[in-house]
């Protein structure tokens, strides 16, 4: 009786053992591209490059996600994500190791909470209603910190019940990193005596069908002694509210989204609205269309930005694609807005004109 009871604590021990490991993945996406610029600067020249900073679809990463069951329903979670430069094999996001993503949390039906640099509520609100993404020719371009609305130091909740999502995250130091000035580390520490400086909030609430969705969030940073992007007090912030939508009609998927910013850096044009309507459809099974027109408006003002973009990817496997992108931006007023967000230095001229063309592959595992 004594070994068959022994024999049973045993096993009871391996399976809790076993129920207790941490199920880790790896996973990543290498997209190189090379692009070719117009309208170049004050002289209107032409550049030829391999950008490092997004390819022609996504940017480039490498990621460790994982989870370990805790029984009752509840989940330990983390993610690694790191940013690459293909083009020269250097690490994005300010020269962070894990610059995309790093955190980890806890899981229930309840939702998830995690700790770490994390995506703000702005970023979800987006990832369906924007066809083209973070592509090299894309939202980015008109706005840098939609493809880097990441925050250090932040605490976040994400639920989703029925088809509803509620999420919100704050952060005690937005952006510990001085890479700049650039959107990639605004050097905003925070963490410090001062209850406003650096700080980050944001909300979502989203809802999804199979066939429809829509969506609103609200971000807002506030800034520092030394921020860049003219953030330098913490009395300032820069709020971008949005509300977003995406339908599929058939085969065809539409995309549309309004941002709305009031940014307190600007002392003559601090609020402006972003407006965009994009559309992805599969040609065939292998080759995928997708395009997508932005308005950039800055209110009493005559600065203002057009651009337009048309991308085919062509999957030569279920990871692999290659692809073509093309895209041409139109400033009036002041703005001197590039076409291209895959890597800095490309602007054209105050109120000029830019056209780009990318060919690249992507591959993901």
């Amino acid at each position: 009786m004594m070994k068959k009871t022994l024999a049973l604590t045993a096993l009871a021990l391996a399976a809790g053992a076993t129920q207790a490991q941490t199920n880790v993945t790896i996973y990543g996406i290498l997209d190189a591209a090379v692009e070719h610029l117009s309208g170049v600067g004050a002289n209107s020249d032409s550049i030829k490059r391999m950008p490092g900073l997004t390819g022609g679809i996504s940017p480039s990463r490498l990621g460790f996600r994982g989870t370990e069951d805790l029984g009752d329903g509840l989940k330990a979670v983390f993610t690694l994500e790191q940013g690459l430069g293909v083009d020269s094999g250097t690490l994005n996001q300010g020269g962070r190791a894990w610059g995309r993503q790093v955190f980890v949390g806890l899981q229930g039906a309840w939702g998830t909470v995690s700790f770490g640099r994390q995506y703000s509520m702005l970023f979800w609100s987006q990832l369906d209603a924007d066809i083209l993404g973070p592509a090299m020719f894309g939202s980015g371009s008109l706005d840098s910190y939609l493809p880097n609305s990441r925050v250090d130091n932040s605490i976040a909740y994400r639920g989703t019940f029925s088809g509803v999502t509620l999420g919100a995250t704050y952060s005690f130091g937005r952006d510990a990193v001085n890479a700049g000035p650039s959107p990639s580390g605004t050097n905003c520490a925070g963490e410090a005596a001062d209850s406003k400086a650096c700080k980050q909030w944001s909300l979502l609430a989203k809802y999804d069908t199979p066939t429809w969705g829509v969506s609103a969030a609200v971000d807002e940073i506030r800034g520092n002694t030394g921020a860049f992007a003219g953030l330098t007090s913490s009395a300032m912030a820069d709020r971008r509210s949005t509300v977003a939508g995406w339908v599929k009609l058939g085969t065809v998927k539409l995309g549309a989204g309004v941002i709305d910013r009031k940014n307190e850096a600007s002392a003559t044009t601090p609020k402006s609205q972003l407006w965009y309507l994009g559309a992805s459809y599969p040609v065939t099974p292998a080759f995928t269309l997708d395009g997508q027109v932005f308005k950039l408006d800055f209110k009493g003002s005559a600065n203002q930005a057009t651009l337009v973009a048309v991308r085919g990817v062509y999957s030569l496997s279920k990871r692999t694609a290659v692809y073509a992108t093309a895209g041409h931006v139109g400033n009036d007023g002041t703005l001197a807005l590039g076409v291209s967000n895959a890597a800095a230095g490309n602007g054209p001229a105050a109120g000029g004109s830019q056209t780009g063309l990318g060919l690249g592959v992507r591959h993901s595992f």
